[in-house]
Parts: C-alpha cells; structure tokens; sequence
C-alpha cells in the first residue's frame, strides 16, 4: 500500500484530493493547521495530522510520526485579491510564507528522505495564474510563479536520484474558499480608485464558464502522482487545460547538465 502526504486538507482541493486518493487504496495522510476529522473517512488508512508549513518544528514533528511516504502533495496555500500598490508588504510576506517558503521547507524536509531510498514522488500545486497574466493577483502570482521555477529546476536536480517532480496547475474555482479564507488580509486591498476596475475584473470571472471543479485538481494529482513520464505540468480544470495549450509548441528548455 502506497502511502501520500497531502497538505492543506482542511477544504478544496487538498480536501478532494484525500478522498480521492483514499478511495483508490492509498493510505493518507491529510494535513491541516486545526485538524478536522469530521472531514474525511474514518478508517485505518485515513490519518489526519497537524502541520504549519511556515513553522520548521511543525514540519519535523509530522515527518518524525507519519513513517515513510511515498508521495508528497504540496497543496496548502492562501489566496489573495488586491491592488498591488495597496496591499502592504507584511501581507505580501504572509502569502510567500506559506506558498513558497512553506512549499519549499517541506520539499527539504522530505527530499532526504526519498533520496536515500532512490525514489518517491513531489507534486507542488501551483495556479494557472501562472499561466497567463491576471490583475488583482500580483503577490498571489508571484508566490506561485516562484514554485513553477523551483520546482522545474528541482526536477532536473532530483531524477538523479530516482525521485519525480511534478507541478499541478488548478484554474479558477470559484467553490472553494480562496476567497473567503482570504477576506481578513485583503481588508481595504481594493481602494476606492480601483473600484470600478476591480468590479469589471470580479465580474469577468463570475461570467466565466470554464472553471475548476475540485475533482478536477484531485484527479490530476492522481495522474502526476502515478505518472512514470517526464511530463512535468499537469493543468487541471477546463480554463487551466485552455490556458496551457496557448503555450503548446513552445520548446520547453532542458536542464542543463554539467
């Protein structure tokens, strides 16, 4: 039985993709900062733990408990919506903390791990705000954008080990709580001179008909964590997947190799 580390299980995405991953026979490991049982399947393979990415000895304390894994699902992370000029540089912070920084501790964390034993997979979860440029979203963006580039050059630096590295990129889903476990640090993001820009871009997105679905991002989970290719993007949701094939044909750069 194979067994998967998926953070930020507590809702969306990650909490999706538990079940998912659940339900096909893996044992899982489902994290959150408050943990909620409730939330997932009672059973023997189904263990929800503790983590704060953004703290190293919350991270130490789950790998030192949780035995060996064969897959690590970096999930959580935290939205957020704002003018850049107005959204203040603690919160700027607070968002790479846990989208780039955490994402990046806990890769460290575990590469050892898989190293040793040559092999073992990492799915970063990114947006498909990497993938084309959108307003309103400039730190989120970045925070993201830095883990497409980590993760590309980690995936040449790792398969020397045995070990893949795969990305996940969700597109918008407007039924998860991006926004409204978003809504405390973007208090007073939108000031009063981008009002009417803000309206036209929120109500660009609500007419929008191609979305994603949280299935959608578990199943593509599921497919990078089974997937014995060098296909490293995995977009996921019917505006993601438009998104990526914009950029087909464009020659990927390989790693280069000294």
């Amino acid at each position: 039985m194979k067994t998967v580390l998926i953070t930020g299980c507590s809702s969306g995405f990650g909490l999706e993709a538990a079940r998912h991953f659940h339900a096909r026979g893996w044992r899982v490991i489902a994290t959150m900062r408050s943990p909620r049982p409730e939330l997932l399947p009672l059973s023997d393979t189904m263990h929800v733990a503790t983590l704060d990415v953004t703290k190293p000895e919350s991270i130490a304390r789950l790998l030192e408990s949780c035995g060996p894994i064969d897959v690590l699902v970096n999930n959580a992370g935290i939205g957020l919506f704002g003018a850049a000029e107005a959204t203040p540089m603690a919160t700027v912070r607070e968002v790479f903390e846990t989208n780039t920084f955490g994402v990046i501790a806990m890769c460290q964390a575990v590469i050892p791990r898989f190293r040793e034993r040559q092999g073992g997979t990492i799915i970063n979860v990114t947006s498909s705000a990497t993938l084309a440029a959108m307003p309103l979203v400039a730190a989120y963006t970045a925070s993201k954008t830095a883990i497409e580039g980590y993760t590309a050059s980690l995936e040449g630096e790792l398969g020397e080990f045995g070990v893949r590295v795969k990305l996940v990129q969700p597109g918008y889903g407007p039924t998860t709580s991006f926004t409204t476990n978003g809504q405390e640090r973007m208090q007073g993001s939108i000031p009063e001179t981008y009002a009417a820009f803000a309206h036209r871009v929120f109500a660009t997105f609500a007419q929008n008909k191609a979305v994603t679905k949280e299935v959608d991002v578990a199943e593509a989970i599921w497919r990078a964590a089974n997937d014995a290719s060098d296909q490293l993007r995995f977009p996921a949701g019917e505006d993601a997947v438009a998104l990526a094939k914009r950029h087909e044909g464009e020659p990927r750069a390989k790693p280069v190799m000294l």
